[in-house]
């Protein structure tokens, strides 16, 4: 079986974090090779997913003009889709059309091998050797065409969406940061996916082909990823290796049922304790159910002494989580 596997040294172990938020422009990317056929997220895991996907039937590939082609290899994405820090998909955006020429001509080259030599899913569009060398030789034409694609998809297919995503990727870091706090590094490490291997001090990851990582003492940055069906990895000189991996089965599975229990515990109350369904910190909290840090922390403090949930301090931090009792009101058993 093909691996990637990243090796870590002290420095690096001790430098790991959990991005704030998803890549807008690199899920936008992975959003296209599900609708090109990339098979399902663990499938029968992720309803979310499967649901985007319906909803998609139908929809053109055109539709992402240059963007199809960026994505078309199976084993391969150019490295400028990947943008963990930006803070939102349109500055993603201007920063791609920013990008050196020479950097994207560096992105691009896998792309432009002869037709024969590339291993794809869905061929090459019409038209598709001219826009990749447009695109390739960074004048203005190209990059306007690689914004213009990227926002006409991403308005049409992602955009109402993007509120699924960002709740499952907020579901996801609380989990993360869960296990950190309880585990600490080898936790979390050892309960990313289920097929990965952690062996310390090397992190073994399922891939379509094999290779050595050594992170080099710069540490890794872990992006959650909807879309993704698999690990991605981004290099960059002098910053950390980012590493995309699959949301967890459960982050943004649950129907909401906040609205059945509000007349027993009022409104508030019951989103706050259905949005622990996956474990949070009283920041978190107040952001996936729009409170104020305040109002999260008493909303807490009342479910607390209900016996719905309970919580852990560590450090400045705190985190809730449901007890047995919240867990079976939510689930509707006695």
């Amino acid at each position: 079986m093909a691996v990637i596997r990243l090796h870590f040294s002290p420095a690096d172990v001790r430098r790991i974090t959990l991005a704030p938020r998803p890549d807008a422009l690199f899920e936008t990317a992975l959003s296209v090779r599900l609708l090109l056929g990339a098979p399902a997220v663990h499938q029968g895991r992720r309803a979310p997913v499967t649901r985007w996907r319906h909803a998609m039937d139908g929809t053109p590939v055109g539709r992402a003009g240059v963007l199809a082609e960026l994505v078309r290899r199976d084993d391969y994405l150019p490295d400028f889709l990947l943008q963990p820090t930006a803070s939102s998909f349109g500055e993603a955006v201007e920063s791609a059309h920013s990008l050196p020429t020479a950097r994207l001509h560096q992105d691009l080259a896998q792309l432009l091998e002869p037709p024969e030599a590339v291993r794809g899913r869905n061929g090459r569009l019409p038209g598709a050797d001219g826009r990749l060398r447009e695109l390739a030789e960074g004048g203005p034409q190209g990059r306007d065409m690689l914004v213009r694609d990227l926002r006409r998809y991403h308005d049409a297919s992602i955009a109402s969406w993007w509120h699924h995503v960002t709740a499952a990727a907020t579901a996801d870091r609380a989990l993360r940061a869960e296990m950190l706090l309880r585990g600490g590094v080898d936790a979390l490490l050892t309960t990313l996916a289920p097929s990965w291997r952690w062996q310390p001090p090397t992190l073994h990851l399922p891939s379509p082909s094999t290779f050595d990582v050594p992170l080099c003492g710069r540490g890794l940055l872990l992006v959650p990823s909807f879309f993704a069906t698999r690990p991605f990895l981004g290099y960059h000189p002098e910053e950390p290796t980012v590493l995309v991996y699959p949301l967890h089965e459960g982050a943004g599975t649950t129907e909401v049922s906040a609205g059945a229990l509000a007349p027993l515990l009022g409104r508030t109350r019951a989103a706050v304790l259905e949005a622990l369904r996956t474990p949070a910190t009283t920041t978190s909290l107040a952001e996936r159910t729009g409170i104020s840090l305040a109002g999260a922390s008493q909303h807490a403090g009342v479910l607390r002494d209900a016996g719905l949930i309970s919580t852990e301090r560590t450090g400045t931090a705190v985190l809730h989580t449901l007890r047995p009792l919240g867990r079976a009101l939510l689930d509707g058993r006695p």
